[in-house]
C-alpha cells in the first residue's frame, strides 16, 4: 500500500471522539458550498488536520470567507454556516 507523502497529521481526533481524516475533507475542485462542507474544513483547521494557508490555498478562500466560516462557528454553531440562516445570525 502506497501512502502518499504530505506535510502534518494524516488524522486528527475531534473532542467528541470521532477521527477525522483528510478524506473527510471535501474535494479541491468543490465550487458549491454546503454548510457540511464548510463545517469540515472548519473543524479540520481548528483541529490541525490542515494550517489555514493550506485549506485557503487549496479551496481558493478569501482570509475574509474563511474568518467570517470561524466566527459563525464560534459565536453560532455550526447552523450559522447554512445559507438560509444568515439572516438570523447576522449582525444589524
Amino acid at each position: 500500500m502506497y501512502l502518499k507523502k504530505i506535510d502534518g497529521p494524516r488524522a486528527v481526533t475531534l473532542p467528541d471522539g470521532r477521527v477525522m481524516t483528510r478524506a473527510d475533507l471535501p474535494p479541491p475542485e468543490t465550487t458549491r458550498w454546503v454548510a457540511s462542507r464548510k463545517a469540515a474544513v472548519v473543524r479540520g483547521v481548528l483541529y490541525g488536520l490542515v494550517s489555514r494557508t493550506e485549506a485557503q490555498r487549496i479551496y481558493a478562500i478569501s482570509d475574509e470567507e474563511f474568518e467570517g466560516w470561524v466566527n459563525a462557528v464560534a459565536d453560532h454553531g455550526e447552523e450559522a454556516l447554512k445559507a438560509t440562516a444568515l439572516k438570523r445570525y447576522r449582525q444589524p
